[in-house]
């Protein structure tokens, strides 16, 4: 061929591959959520977004940001960039004119993907988190997922955590010390080390790696240190809140959670029971104890408080902690405005307050509506009660006397009384009328009830009580008169009424002094009295049925929702003014997210099972991300509490999307089986070490190449303390317990408790089960970075402070939890204190002390020995007045003990 000829076909080649390289690149689809959304929430979004909409122009939302701006001109022209006053103000040279106004200026690369952006039409595009779990392309493979072949082809988990690792230039660290990996696997399922029989059974093989863990998935402890985590999310305490903090009894729903845990409750199921089990066909009583996750929710005991303003914050706090628990959401941000990066609306946020503006409780004293837990003595009669009611009236009279029985309601509480005349509200709290007194109970539906219940206390006699129909000259229809009484419940003969009325209260005692109330009253209920009057028996059952009104029972804050006659309409609060109502709005789920479904109903259970559903992009992402988290220290996407478009990019998306794909299909929610898939991974079982090449390389283990070493939690790390020294209860459930803590900690205000050191065994109950008042936490535990639960916490953010080494070194906990560890190493000494540090050692890390460790601890050993053999006086300060023997020797093995309980190797997740 002519080289003339050669050299025209190589140039018309170079031509149409450049032209085709142009062409090419000129095609490439600029990505909104990956490109350029993160362009406008990081320069434009704070001043035209949801919060501000500064000349009319917002980005928040795609028919916002193309609608024409104050200025009567559209600022982005989809295809026409030259045009596009977004354009056009970014490249002004006026400070004035130019945006970011008064900011630094754009990169040229963010202008250029702006303009191509535009160029290629606008399009508008979903946040990846906001789009469907989509069913993987790598298939699901059995729970041997995490091992590999020979060959090396990873499976499941590991084949993405490798294939990241490879795009790093990184691979999987060897796998982790057999004994090191059985105390991490331990603390991380059980939240404490491995009993002696597991250590046996794996040590010597007789278990495989996949049996150690469904044993320890299948032990009772797995309930309990999971619980801790959960409750973190639950804002889960022992006390009200706020200013007085009393205590409050809610420890039945901590060991729902517990239960609900060990029994591997699918997540779903787990969900819809705490959102809305009393909503549920015939809920079962453990159904309704789910429901105190949103009693959880503070309660203010203070004296003049407005009750409504901190029932509407009850309200705010559930949809708050609804979105972050389950949908990683930070909905808090829209309660004023809409979201400021992310696509909710300020009237989305009220619509989902609707869902839960008609809840029973009303943040009154006394918490109510409380589930009633009865004795045997009780249930017998409340049956007899309810078989007469059956058999004489009607069912529907029996189902509601049950409901009464259950959780007293629907009631009327004092607080909604007003136009006062002689009286007040004492306290805020509850109806105290004056000689000659009165007040107004307005819209009370009494459903045609012939018996008036109410609950009072009264420190006079022969108070004559009057109510009337509509005001001082209505139709009467109670009078009774009332006497001196501690707070009891009582019936009286009220007359039929078959609508709503406003009812007036009038008391009448002579004998009262100036301003003195002549009762407390708590609260009125219409309840028809007992059928069957003219029957034999009747006066033994009605007395039966007004003795189990007053039974004094264990109680618990519950949701009910309101029946129809208490129904309370939820507008749009202007500016998150509680005050300042806008539109009515109703229950609605956020138009970013899945669908509803017409099926569902619209409220409490509706929102459950939308929350639950497969299409929902979230839930089964936020649960894995948790999870993992837990298990590694870091979330797939690092920012636990938040999803949305300000979150960190997931570091492993495909992988999220796997496991949260499976989570709900193959898994069918079970929260054990995803723990065991993550553990039997290759991911979690490399060894923790870390070279300062792979530091430098991955220094947050973004990449996983090695394994997890964490510091452990404030409850493992007591727990553990007193497991190695053989102290820990193996006790399960019940009420909190006040173990040690320093002098002078508990000041309570007005109520007058103190923190009352429990007896026994109780002293060494798990973590979970102590006593946490709100306003005044366990001392070690909010220092080893737990929190005081006053709201949902999604992660505890870690520190690393000299105040931690004071309280394993002088905490009463720790101090005893050395003394009796050192008395396990004494005995097992036969004077010889290697051995007796040697298995010290090795009874704290499940592994056994090198020779360099034991020379530093033999050395500690003399020199405490020689110490106390010189100065006995001083063993007082390590040995108790009680212990039956008092040695220098017991002394020395006491200090090496607190010495063990203090190694960061100890306190850290191996």
């Amino acid at each position: 061929m002519p080289k003339r000829k050669i050299t025209g076909l190589l140039t018309a080649a170079m031509v149409l591959l450049v032209a085709g390289i142009l062409i090419f690149r000129q095609s490439e689809q600029v990505d909104f959520s990956t490109e350029v959304k993160p362009i406008l929430n990081k320069h434009c979004i704070s001043c035209h977004g949801g919060v501000k909409k500064n000349g009319g122009f917002s980005v928040l939302f795609e028919e916002e940001a193309l609608a024409l701006t104050k200025s009567g001109v559209a600022a982005i022209i989809p295809g026409d960039p030259k045009n596009s006053e977004l354009i056009k103000r970014l490249h002004e040279e006026d400070s004035e004119m130019r945006m970011p106004y008064h900011r630094a200026s754009l990169t040229d690369e963010e202008i250029k993907t702006l303009h191509k952006w535009i160029k290629q039409g606008a399009k508008w595009g979903k946040h990846w988190a906001y789009n469907p779990v989509l069913k993987p392309t790598v298939n699901w493979v059995s729970q041997q997922a995490g091992f590999s072949d020979s060959k090396k082809k990873y499976q499941g988990i590991d084949f993405f955590i490798h294939e990241k690792q490879k795009e790093n230039k990184l691979s999987f660290s060897e796998d982790e010390d057999s004994r090191k990996l059985l105390r991490r696997v331990s603390l991380d399922i059980t939240g404490l080390p491995p009993t002696e029989a597991l250590q046996n059974d794996w040590l010597t093989g007789k278990i495989t790696y996949e049996q150690l863990v469904d044993r320890l998935l299948d032990s009772p402890s797995f309930g309990e240190k999971w619980a801790s985590w959960w409750l973190d999310l639950a804002r889960y305490a022992d006390t009200k809140g706020y200013e007085r903090d009393v205590s409050r009894t809610m420890w039945k729903y901590r060991d729902w959670v517990i239960k609900a845990f060990n029994d591997d409750k699918p997540f779903d199921e787990f969900t819809i029971e705490q959102l809305a089990g009393d909503l549920l066909p015939n809920p079962t009583q453990d159904q309704m104890i789910a429901t105190a996750f949103h009693r959880n929710t503070m309660n203010n005991d203070e004296g003049g408080t407005e009750d409504e303003e901190f029932r509407v914050a009850a309200v705010l706090d559930r949809v708050n902690t609804t979105f972050e628990v389950w949908q990683s959401t930070t909905m808090a941000c829209v309660q004023c405005h809409s979201h400021p990066y992310d696509p909710f609306r300020h009237e989305e946020y009220f619509q989902l307050s609707a869902f839960f503006n008609n809840t029973r409780d009303e943040d009154t004293h006394d918490e109510e509506p409380k589930l009633r837990f009865y004795e045997e003595e009780d249930r017998e009669k409340i049956a007899s009660v309810l078989s007469w009611a059956n058999s004489n009236g009607s069912k529907k009279q029996a189902e509601a006397l049950t409901d009464f029985f259950n959780f007293r309601e629907p009631k009327y509480h004092a607080h909604l009384c007003e136009d006062f005349v002689n009286g007040e509200l004492i306290d805020t709290k509850w109806l105290g009328l004056w000689h000659d007194g009165s007040c107004y109970l307005r819209n009370v539906d009494t459903q045609g009830a012939d018996q008036l219940l109410m609950h009072y206390n009264s420190g006079l006699n022969g108070t004559k009580l009057t109510i009337r129909n509509g005001g001082p000259e209505g139709e009467i229809l109670s009078q009774f008169i009332i006497d001196k009484t501690s707070n009891v419940t009582k019936s009286f003969p009220f007359k039929k009424i078959p609508i709503p009325v406003d009812l007036y209260i009038k008391v009448e005692n002579p004998k009262a002094s100036p301003q003195q109330s002549t009762s407390a009253i708590t609260w009125f209920a219409f309840v028809n009295s007992l059928p069957g009057k003219e029957k034999e028996g009747y006066k033994e059952i009605n007395d039966r049925f007004n003795s189990v009104l007053n039974s004094k029972v264990p109680t618990l804050p519950i949701m009910i929702e309101n029946p129809s006659l208490m129904q309370r309409k939820t507008h749009v609060f202007e500016r998150g003014n509680w005050l300042l109502h806008g539109e009515e709005v109703n229950p609605k789920t956020p138009e970013a997210l899945n669908s509803w479904n017409p099926d569902w109903p619209n409220n409490r259970l509706g929102l459950a099972y939308w929350l639950t559903d497969r299409e929902n992009p979230l839930t089964s992402r936020t649960f894995v991300n948790r999870i993992w988290d837990q298990l590694f220290g870091r979330g797939l996407i690092s920012s636990i509490e938040d999803m949305g478009t300000q979150s960190e990019a997931p570091s492993h998306p495909e992988l999220l999307d796997f496991l949260s794909y499976n989570f709900m299909n193959e898994l069918d929610w079970s929260m054990k089986k995803l723990i065991k898939t993550i553990v039997l991974s290759k991911t979690y079982r490399q060894k923790s070490n870390l070279s300062p090449e792979l530091y430098q390389q991955d220094p947050k283990n973004k990449w996983y190449a090695r394994g997890p070493r964490i510091r452990l939690s404030s409850e493992q790390i007591r727990d553990q303390a007193l497991y190695v020294s053989g102290l820990l209860s193996q006790e399960m459930y019940g009420a909190p317990v006040m173990p040690f803590q320093p002098e002078g900690i508990w000041e309570t205000v007005y109520n007058g408790e103190s923190w009352k050191l429990s007896e026994g065994e109780d002293k060494h109950r798990r973590a979970v089960y102590t006593f946490l008042k709100r306003t005044s936490p366990y001392p070690s535990f909010i220092t080893f970075d737990a929190g005081s639960r006053e709201v949902c916490v999604s992660k505890r953010i870690v520190t690393n402070t000299p105040l931690q080494a004071l309280v394993t070194l002088n905490d009463p906990v720790f101090m005893e939890a050395a003394f009796h560890l050192g008395q396990k190493m004494k005995k097992h000494s036969n004077d010889d204190p290697l051995k007796a540090i040697a298995f010290g050692y090795e009874l704290c890390m499940v592994s056994p002390i090198s020779p360099s460790k034991i020379a530093i601890f033999h050395s500690l050993y003399d020199e405490a020995l020689s110490e106390y053999q010189k100065k006995p006086e001083l063993m007082a300060e390590l040995i108790p007045d009680d212990a039956n023997e008092k040695s220098a020797e017991l002394a020395a093995f006491t200090i090496v003990a607190n010495a063990l309980l203090n190694l960061d190797e100890f306190l850290t997740k191996p």
